[in-house]
């Protein structure tokens, strides 16, 4: 998806911020998105989002959790869910959602 647009806005792939990589990085929105499987139940990878969900927060980007199994599941509902999200993010920064379709 490298280079590729969501609703209109130029979402990074594999984006690095400090020493983590984000799975999906909106630099205009700045708002991350991070698709966790089942690794992120383990103790330690926890530590580790936590301590990234703690830099994202005090970078003053927006982070939103998708869960692997929900995307694969239920697509659809996913893609209306971050539509939703990508809306009430471009409203928090006062940019139009509508222009960047």
């Amino acid at each position: 998806m490298k280079g590729k647009k969501i609703f209109g806005f130029k979402v990074r792939r594999q984006y690095g911020i400090e020493n983590f990589i984000l799975d999906f990085y909106c630099p205009k929105l700045k708002l991350a998105i991070e698709v966790d499987g089942d690794v992120h139940h383990y103790r330690k990878k926890q530590v580790l989002d936590s301590r990234k969900d703690k830099l994202l927060k005090n970078e003053g980007i927006k982070l939103v959790r998708l869960n692997n199994y929900d995307l694969e599941e239920d697509y659809e509902s996913i893609i209306l869910y971050l539509e939703d999200i990508f809306k009430k993010r471009a409203h928090e920064l006062n940019i139009s959602f509508e222009e960047n379709l």
